[in-house]
């Protein structure tokens, strides 16, 4: 018996996600802000946040460039409070009856437990982990009853590389893998996915080095575009619900850790 070869294809690639109700936090720069481009242009509706009204702007004067069939509205909160945890989800159930992918993503950078004072090492922990448990908790309560949904949260490389002088980044990001890890177990029996991306080095305004720096780098296979980890997301969010795609690590080729 032969097969169509498109229909072969159709069987096994996936059918991108679409018409889904999501929220990316920290998605007016850089991996977020690539992330919900995409999602948007897929088809989806997305509701971004950020910490600053001009990059706010700027992506959504991007998005309304793309002439996208799927929406995206943003508000510029800071998730390292309870307030602005509130303020994200109260303007989300404004608009939509449903969240179908919560993408924890805000994330700021530190170096070493040696930098900073208690109140900036505070404010990293809470903008780093708490945030991300929070927004976990709100979304649950809005998949459960569902007994659908998917959390993604974004990661580091450097929960496993821990290299030096970047002790306060490496304890964060150790405890998104161990919260995700954890969270799989508790999530995945009530019908709701939960996958961890932890990118290697990734041209964004966190990293120490100039625009022209990131570009000898990516051009050089050191570094990667935001872009490359918003394909793989998107990827991960298509997978037919019997998939679980629990742990991505995605590094450029070059990269030695």
């Amino acid at each position: 018996m032969k097969i169509n070869a498109k229909d072969y294809v159709n069987s096994i690639l996936p059918s991108w996600v679409k018409n889904k109700k999501i929220i990316i936090t920290g998605g007016t720069t850089g991996i977020g802000r690539a992330t919900a481009l995409l999602l948007a242009a897929m088809g989806n509706d997305i509701l971004i946040c950020g910490h600053h009204q001009n990059q706010l702007d700027d992506t959504l004067r991007d998005f309304n460039q793309l002439e996208c069939t799927g929406k995206m509205e943003g508000i510029v909160v800071d998730l390292a409070t309870e307030e602005g945890i509130h303020m994200l989800f109260r303007t989300f159930d404004e608009q939509y009856d449903r969240l179908d992918i919560l993408i924890n993503n805000a994330a700021i950078a530190f170096q070493s437990v040696k930098d900073g004072s208690y109140s900036d090492q505070d404010y990293l922990l809470r903008t780093n982990v708490l945030a991300y448990l929070a927004c976990t908790q709100a979304a649950l309560l809005r998949m459960e009853p569902r007994g659908t949904g998917h959390i993604l949260n974004v990661g580091s490389m450097s929960a496993d590389v821990r290299e030096a002088q970047s002790s306060v980044y490496v304890c964060s990001k150790g405890g998104i893998q161990a919260f995700t890890e954890s969270l799989r177990k508790e999530a995945n029996p009530k019908g709701i996915q939960v996958s961890l991306v932890e990118p290697g080095s990734v041209g964004t305004d966190m990293q120490p080095f100039s625009p022209e720096e990131q570009q000898e780098k990516i051009d050089h296979l050191e570094m990667l575009y935001a872009e490359d980890i918003a394909r793989t997301i998107a990827y991960i969010l298509s997978q037919p619900l019997r998939t679980s795609i629990v742990h991505t690590q995605v590094k450029p080729l070059r990269q030695i850790i």
